[in-house]
């Protein structure tokens, strides 16, 4: 599968990304008290699956879904599946801003993980985006790193997950459909689900309450990797990633909103910082595709 290289409009399916998984963080606390992760990621596949056959069934592309690389696929969803649980956990163990602190690690992993798997060039851009959103990062929600809280251990180990996972879905581009790659992804994360149910001492079915806010998770799930993969197949893993620094200041102002949690004046440093960072990394991104282009 040809690849091309796009910068402006992979930030903006990155704007979409960055959208759902919000939606999906807002989702996951409210039905958090009531579901255990197992059950939400559960629900989130099945959920996602429907959606992935029925969409593909109805623009006739369930014929682009092929098992070539069916263990890439297995160990890139083991990957996200366990990564994915992390992140549940630590939704409701603590403030949405530390979670998407500790998750946005994950660039830093990726940028590492790109250059060392996939040979993607580090240019000074992408070296300065990362750590200047890092900094952002930190400045916005000054995790306590003195504390052993589980939440911030889980939020932390999912940011390494989650980077795995990326670097697989953008080797996995290269060759195949976005309609393969969500089917593998919401297909064989329901059988995890399922088995990790089976071994639940019992199972909390949705009710009234908890149903919509399911709902919205699995569609926010599967379209924030629908349009984080697009992203992906139109530029590099270390040029998209670091984008995804602007959903911090977004969830902390969701976090303040609906949730009561405390927003000061970092939040507007810090995400200044991210906002400088990302303008950094889109003009790298475009001098690279300029100059690939003469």
């Amino acid at each position: 599968m040809p690849q091309t290289y796009r910068p402006l409009q992979a930030a903006l399916w990155m704007c979409g990304s960055i959208t759902s998984f919000s939606a999906m963080a807002v989702a996951g606390r409210y039905v958090s008290q009531v579901h255990s992760t197992f059950e939400i990621m559960a629900f989130r596949s099945l959920v996602g699956l429907f959606i992935v056959l029925g969409l593909g069934a109805a623009s006739r592309r369930l014929g682009e879904i092929q098992g070539a690389r069916l263990k890439q696929h297995f160990f890139r969803n083991l990957f996200h599946f366990t990564g994915q649980n992390l992140w549940f956990f630590a939704l409701a163990a603590i403030p949405l801003a530390q979670v998407f602190a500790l998750e946005f690690t994950t660039p830093v992993w990726v940028i590492l993980l790109s250059f060392a798997f996939l040979g993607e060039r580090l240019t000074g851009s992408k070296i300065v985006a990362a750590c200047l959103g890092f900094v952002g990062i930190l400045v916005v929600a000054r995790p306590d790193f003195g504390s052993l809280d589980p939440g911030l251990i889980t939020a932390a180990m999912s940011a390494v997950f989650f980077a795995a996972t990326i670097i697989m879905t953008k080797a996995l581009t290269r060759h195949e459909s976005i309609v393969s790659i969500l089917f593998w992804l919401t297909g064989i994360q329901l059988c995890f689900g399922f088995v990790a149910l089976v071994l639940q001492t019992s199972i909390a079915w949705p009710t009234l309450a908890t149903l919509p806010w399911l709902l919205v998770i699995g569609a926010a799930g599967l379209l924030a990797h629908h349009c984080l993969t697009i992203s992906l197949s139109l530029a590099p893993a270390s040029f998209v990633m670091p984008i995804d620094f602007a959903r911090l200041p977004l969830i902390v102002l969701i976090g303040a909103l609906l949730f009561g949690e405390k927003a000061d004046a970092f939040i507007l440093l810090g995400g200044g910082i991210i906002i400088l960072a990302n303008w950094i990394n889109i003009r790298g991104g475009k001098r690279v595709a300029a100059a690939a282009a003469n």
